[in-house]
């Protein structure tokens, strides 16, 4: 052979040489080094399902379950394994059109990837899981996730268990350890105790078949790791209390809150008007939050934490302590009050005229005279120790402080208000740095610019109840596999020692006119036999702005009680707005609570009244048309949006339907104008008055 074909010869056989090696190496590479083609193997044939952990569960101090778990079903996708799928039979199943199929994929491309399993819709109706389960291997991509729900079993304590939703990306962006998909507490316990309470997700991974149906374990649950479980929490609440608390509230507007004074452990806490939880759990979920978040007479709003009122005459017996400890009165101090206060340049009414209601502290304090309370607090400021009015609203602020008012408690829910008390700055700021302690005079009866929580309320009574101590209130008394290191509820196990320089006898002077309101006063007509109960009632004036005016409402009924005397168990404070004088409706429900904690049953009679008090309605009108303002403000903006001024037209009377259709045309022509949309200045509306 020619040497010229020899050597061509010997390159081909290089080259195949060369070609047998790389391939050679290649699949020694993917069998041996590289994992990818079996990463890919492994998606196709095992199928790795997360695990939601059930989280904690929740009791009230009998043990009974108040916040439990079930079991419903997510519709999850990766979008990455949607192929070859009968869209049209899927969106049938699902109830959808094509359009919103592809909408939903790609927002699930968007949130968590292509790769990712991402809820395609969540928490399934009975009926729609099961046509999916049959049906599930037919839909590649898709799978059906366990998901635990949260259940009240007794539909009670909205506001202070709380509800769960998805994490968002605010909720990914400050806390590691969540993905899209997982729930998180969003109001309540839920929230304030989510560490302790959701639990550890798990996974487990499943064969899947050739038709993606899932047949069997992997490798015998070797490579599963289990879900671990929230840890469950004790609490102090008393559900049936809880219950009978929200049902006396039925019909009304306020807040209840029960509290053990020794130690700070809360018993019941109701809001009114308040709301089923159990509709913001399951399938219907956001269809009735977005109702509830609708309705003016506001069912989310904890107003037991973040409604501010005028502690009105409940303050009264805080204002005694601290004029006693300053030397300003006495026990047997007196006041000769015929019905009016003139000691400033305006009257301040006083409901009792009869002669010598006043002519003690005890009895100033059982029939809860103004003029005696109102010249109190300007003896207390005008002390003449501290030669000027700044330091003496200074020091009963500070006393005031002492009491748990005008700053957060540390109550364990989210999103407490501090309610209101002022200092000379605001007054300076108000008065141009030219007032005198009858500026104020009405500070002295719980009114002018004082604003406190009933939360506050209740804890002030236990500080009375203890003569000078408190535990911050709390729900929780411990939880499940509590170690040394949990520091939780070491804030809550201090005991606050904050004015317990007043002496006993002191105190003991006040609790005493605080048992004759039950007993000779203001609350005789609700006095328990044979339990001693030291109560103020309290009957606060208030204002509303109603479309940009000032208007005066009815009164809102107070009333703050502990009892027994000897040995306090329970401190309660009762908040009935626009009902009227608080020993007519707010004194009644703190008393038949007392007797319903204290002997466990209502004798006959309190039973009757309690069967009364539960069928009054006494919700304040005025929500009417408040609802109609907000409803018709929203169908504006929504014709505005939509150009379509048939859903507006529902809300305009006929007689009037032009002049108002053209009001219409105009407020959506510049609707950031409309007068429906932005309220005017008003001079005479106050810092103290809410705008609805």
């Amino acid at each position: 052979m020619p040497v010229f074909n020899q050597s061509r010869s010997n390159i081909i056989r290089l080259i195949f040489a060369a070609m047998f090696l790389i391939i050679a190496a290649q699949l020694f590479n993917l069998q041996i080094f590289s994992s990818k083609y079996k990463a890919l193997a492994y998606q196709n044939a095992l199928f790795p399902k997360r695990i939601y952990p059930n989280r904690g569960i929740i009791y009230d101090r009998h043990g009974k379950a108040i916040l439990n778990n079930a079991i419903l079903y997510d519709l999850m996708v990766t979008p990455s394994q949607v192929r070859n799928i009968d869209t049209a039979y899927f969106c049938q199943i699902m109830g959808i059109d094509t359009a919103e199929f592809r909408s939903r994929i790609l927002d699930a491309k968007f949130k968590n990837g292509s790769f990712r399993p991402t809820i395609f819709e969540d928490l399934l109706e009975p009926d729609l899981y099961a046509k999916l389960e049959e049906n599930i291997w037919r839909f590649s991509g898709f799978n059906l996730q366990e998901r635990p729900i949260r259940v009240y079993p007794f539909n009670a304590a909205a506001h202070i268990l709380g509800y769960v939703g998805e994490v968002d990306s605010s909720v990914l962006k400050r806390s590691s350890g969540y993905q899209l998909g997982d729930y998180v507490g969003r109001t309540g316990l839920e929230q304030f105790y989510e560490k302790q309470l959701m639990g550890q997700r798990g996974i487990e991974f499943w064969i899947k078949d050739n038709k993606n149906r899932l047949v069997g374990h992997y490798e015998n649950k070797q490579l599963d790791t289990p879900a671990i479980a929230g840890r469950n929490l004790r609490t102090y609440l008393d559900v049936e209390l809880q219950q009978f608390a929200e049902k006396l509230l039925n019909n009304k507007v306020g807040a209840i809150v029960a509290i053990e004074p020794k130690t700070g452990g809360i018993i019941a806490m109701a809001s009114s008007p308040d709301f089923n939880p159990n509709s913001l759990t399951g399938p219907d979920k956001q269809k009735n939050y977005a109702k509830l978040q609708l309705d003016v007479k506001s069912p989310l709003f904890n107003r037991a934490i973040k409604g501010q009122y005028p502690a009105g005459s409940t303050y009264k017996p805080l204002g005694a302590l601290i004029a006693l400890d300053e030397g300003i009165i006495t026990p047997a101090s007196g006041y000769d009050c015929r019905g009016v206060y003139l000691g400033c340049n305006r009257p301040v009414k006083c409901d009792e005229k009869a002669p010598g209601h006043a002519a003690n502290l005890r009895l100033a304090i059982a029939h809860s005279c103004n003029s005696f309370f109102c010249n109190t607090f300007r003896q207390t400021l005008d002390n003449p120790e501290f030669h000027s009015p700044r330091k003496g609203l200074m020091k009963w602020k500070e006393y005031v402080n002492a009491f748990g008012l005008g700053h957060r408690i540390g109550v364990d829910l989210p999103s407490e208000d501090g309610g209101n008390i002022p200092d000379t700055t605001v007054y300076d700021k108000d008065y141009n740095h030219s007032w005198n302690s009858c500026t104020m005079v009405t500070m002295g009866i719980g009114q002018d610019k004082m604003l406190v929580t009933p939360l506050q309320m209740a804890n002030a009574m236990c500080i009375v109840a203890n003569k000078g101590y408190f535990y911050v209130p709390h729900f929780v008394e411990k939880i499940d596999g509590e170690k040394p290191d949990d520091s939780v509820l070491a804030k809550y196990r201090l005991k606050h020692e904050v004015l317990t320089h007043i002496p006993d006898d002191v105190y003991e002077v006040v609790i005493s006119g605080m048992q004759d309101v039950t007993e000779i006063g203001t609350a005789k007509s609700v006095r328990i036999p044979g339990i001693n109960m030291c109560a103020k009632t309290g009957t606060a004036e208030n204002y509303l702005v109603i479309e940009h005016k000032r208007t005066k409402l009815k009164n809102n009924a107070m009333f703050v009680c502990f009892a027994p005397r000897e040995n306090p168990k329970i401190a309660i404070a009762v908040v009935v707005q626009n009902a009227g004088y608080g020993a007519a409706w707010a004194a009644p429900i703190g008393s038949l609570l007392v007797e319903k904690y204290l002997n466990d049953t209502l004798s006959t009679a309190s039973a009757k009244k309690a069967e009364q008090i539960i069928n009054t309605d006494l919700m304040p009108k005025y929500f009417v048309r408040l609802q109609f303002i907000q409803d018709s403000t929203n169908a504006a903006i929504r014709a505005h949006r939509m150009h379509d001024s048939t859903y507006y037209l529902k809300y305009i009377q006929s007689s009037s339907r032009a002049a108002l259709l053209d009001t219409f045309r105009r407020n959506i022509q510049t609707p950031q104008k409309s007068a429906m949309m932005k309220p005017k200045a008003n001079k005479n509306i106050k810092k103290t008055d809410s705008v609805l």
